[in-house]
């Protein structure tokens, strides 16, 4: 007796039932309930009410010498001996803090110049990157001319009304392919101000060095300073030459740089915000109920 299998096949051919057809769905409700909950931790908003801050600023670049010459102590900080270097940190680390919103970038030099940060809004990360800066960290020299054609260039493709370059040093341009007049003249084309600041005492000042015991000693040296190299760089682009014989000095040098004209910035700030997260939440927790509904009554398994 043979048995016919043409009813198997038969059955085959009829269509899959709705019921069958939605079973491969559900685990897709649970995956983008997934992507809705991910979505909704990530918090995204818009902004509702729009308002325009009024600000002032301008793009500055600090160009500093960190020549070993730095190391001389003819500073004093609470009756104490400093190096000029330390108190230069101390002085224009406050400054970039208090220049809240301007752009501002820092070079620094000795024999060549090295760009230590760029222009930048996040003043946190200038000051840090200024509290690590130690005299003779880079080639011993005083490559002014070089240092300043670095900041200008920072500052060459800059969009803001005003920007300014503040130079300071203790010595005499000795290294450096660029003459220090030439980086002012093209300062003076860009329209770029320079401020430059002669720090340090003028005479013998003590340089400290150690003995054959390796006790720390101090020496009267002389350092130069030209003067008058400084001055005609500020001249020629419209600022000011400062001196800074002490830290009083170079304190007030400073708050009067800080006075110095600022430009306006309209900066777009919202106020009022409408966050989307509730209703992902909402969406993703209908999905999932949804799933587990239809998985306990219309798609339920026979075991």
């Amino acid at each position: 007796m043979s048995i016919g299998y043409s009813n198997l096949d038969h059955f085959k051919a009829l269509p899959s039932s709705w019921r069958v057809r939605l079973l491969p769905l559900l685990p897709w409700l649970q995956v983008t309930a997934l992507i809705l909950i991910i979505l909704a931790l990530a918090r995204p908003q818009v902004g509702l009410k729009e308002s325009l801050e009024r600000k002032e600023g301008i793009d500055l670049v600090l160009v500093l010498d960190v020549s070993t010459s730095m190391l001389a102590e003819d500073f004093e900080v609470r009756g104490g001996r400093r190096n000029r270097l330390e108190v230069v940190k101390d002085v224009t680390g406050n400054f970039i803090r208090n220049r809240r919103h301007d752009r501002l970038g820092i070079v620094i030099f000795g024999e060549k110049p090295y760009i230590l940060s760029p222009l930048t809004w996040d003043k946190n990360f200038s000051a840090t990157r200024l509290a690590q800066v130690q005299a003779g960290m880079v080639e011993d020299g005083t490559a002014i001319g070089s240092a300043l054609a670095t900041a200008v260039n920072r500052l060459r493709q800059s969009e803001a009304e005003s920007k300014v370059v503040i130079l300071l040093t203790d010595g005499v341009n000795n290294a450096g392919s660029i003459h220090p007049l030439t980086a002012a003249e093209a300062a003076q084309a860009l329209g770029i101000t320079i401020y430059t600041i002669g720090a340090g005492s003028k005479g013998p000042v003590p340089y400290p060095t150690t003995d054959l015991w390796g006790r720390k000693v101090y020496q009267k040296v002389r350092i130069d300073l030209d003067e008058a190299l400084l001055q005609k760089i500020a001249e020629v682009t419209g600022g000011r030459y400062f001196s800074a014989t002490d830290t009083v000095s170079l304190r007030e040098t400073f708050a009067q740089i800080d006075q110095m004209n600022k430009t306006v910035i309209e900066m777009r700030h919202y106020h009022e915000y409408k966050d989307f997260y509730p209703a992902l939440i909402i969406c993703a927790l209908t999905l999932l109920l949804l799933e587990e509904v239809f998985r306990r009554t219309v798609l339920r398994r026979l075991p």
